[in-house]
């Protein structure tokens, strides 16, 4: 049932992206402060369905979980639990999700300490951000 979590939180995590990418774009456009504002939480949602899922897929890996194909493919039960915790990101898919939980926390690095940047600028830059 963990998997299906895991990817329940990555099309979440497509969703959240989607609205950080446009919803603040168009604040900016009509001056609302408010859509403007709401790219600080699409910057922590985002983060948090990004973590979830890579943490699913460390826990997969961790119990050994081979229904899910990934892990079949880059596990076996003889591997010491730091190298299964290391096969998470050993491979093209894994790697990839790496990738998207760290731009995902530069994402909400950005949005949580901006606060003297102007708004519409922070706006315009977690937008571009989401759609990364």
């Amino acid at each position: 049932m963990m998997p299906e979590y895991g990817h329940a939180l990555l099309c979440l995590a497509l969703g959240v992206a989607l609205l950080l990418s446009v919803y603040p774009l168009w604040g900016v456009a009509r001056g609302d402060a408010r859509m403007m504002a709401s790219a600080g939480v699409f910057a922590w949602l985002l983060f948090i369905c990004v973590a979830g899922a890579f943490f699913v897929l460390v826990h997969a890996f961790v119990v050994n979980d081979f229904t899910v194909a990934y892990v079949a493919g880059n596990s076996n039960t003889q591997l010491p639990v730091w190298y299964r915790v290391a096969a998470t990101w050993g491979a093209h898919e894994g790697s990839l999700l790496l990738w998207v939980l760290l731009m995902s926390g530069w994402t909400l690095a950005v949005a949580v300490f901006s606060r003297p940047v102007p708004a519409d600028i922070v706006a315009r830059v977690l937008a571009v951000m989401g759609m990364v």
